[in-house]
């Protein structure tokens, strides 16, 4: 399986997690407003996908609406058009589309789409929200490239998009921080058995776990290694001393001259 190399840019650029948030700010995580921000401030951006009911790519982290809207309930027993009236907390922001990010963010900055687990197993997907995000991205010029914890969802999107660079999350998967994730496929995952098989370029791995013997395997072998998430200077400067590139949140991570 051929695989596709990530365009300079995600090498680059420090990537902003869910966009460039700040609640005090007023801009919400995965929003209109922190991918604006993010932008302006020339940071590469990473968001979330789940599936509306409608068959739509959303973009929002979580499964439910309970934590980050006044609404309840799961994302996916929504329309995108019902979703897209739903206000995020502490914001005028509502829920957007991957379309209506993708045409807001038009190729000025890389974006790095974290397709999320559907099957809440992480195992077989339908391959409905895959589907909806090689639909949105049909055209799309500017710098993309997906990933998920599923290794599913990124073999679908081998097939869906096989022009377009795919990699895994990836993590320690302690079994305390997954459940109600089997201990036994905690295990399996925890050694990232599919990067071959879902023909991936990179992995974006937990940044606490960067020394894991299995990253240095295969950045050895060619990947490569971005990580989740940084949150202060200092850990930025160890996860550098093995990963390519951070994916951060919460300070101004510094930019190339």
């Amino acid at each position: 399986m051929t695989r596709v190399p990530l365009p300079d840019g995600f090498l680059r650029l420090p990537i902003a997690h869910r966009a460039l948030h700040d609640p005090a700010a007023g801009r919400i995580e995965n929003s209109p407003a922190a991918v604006a921000a993010a932008v302006a401030a020339g940071y590469g951006i990473e968001i979330d996908l789940q599936l509306s009911k409608d068959g739509e790519a959303m973009v929002f982290h979580d499964e439910t609406l309970d934590r980050l809207t006044d609404e309840t309930g799961p994302v996916n027993a929504r329309t995108a058009a019902e979703l897209g009236h739903v206000r995020l907390k502490g914001s005028t922001d509502t829920i957007p589309t991957l379309a209506q990010v993708l045409a807001q963010i038009d190729g000025r900055v890389p974006l790095l789409i974290e397709i999320k687990d559907q099957s809440l197993t992480m195992g077989p997907t339908d391959g409905r929200l895959e589907a909806a995000t090689a639909d949105a991205l049909k055209g799309y010029a500017g710098p993309v490239a997906l990933m998920s914890f599923n290794p599913a969802s990124v073999a679908h999107m081998s097939r869906l998009a096989p022009h377009l660079p795919r990699g895994l999350t990836t993590s320690a998967y302690d079994p305390d921080d997954w459940a109600p994730l089997p201990a036994d496929t905690c295990a399996r995952l925890r050694e990232i058995p599919d990067y071959d098989a879902t023909g991936s370029s990179f992995i974006s791995h937990e940044a606490h776990d960067l020394n894991r013997p299995r990253v240095s395997e295969l950045k050895s072998q060619g990947a490569v290694i971005l990580c989740w998430t940084i949150r202060s200077p200092e850990d930025e400067a160890r996860a550098r001393t093995i990963a390519d590139n951070v994916t951060f949140e919460g300070y101004a991570a510094p930019l190339p001259a």
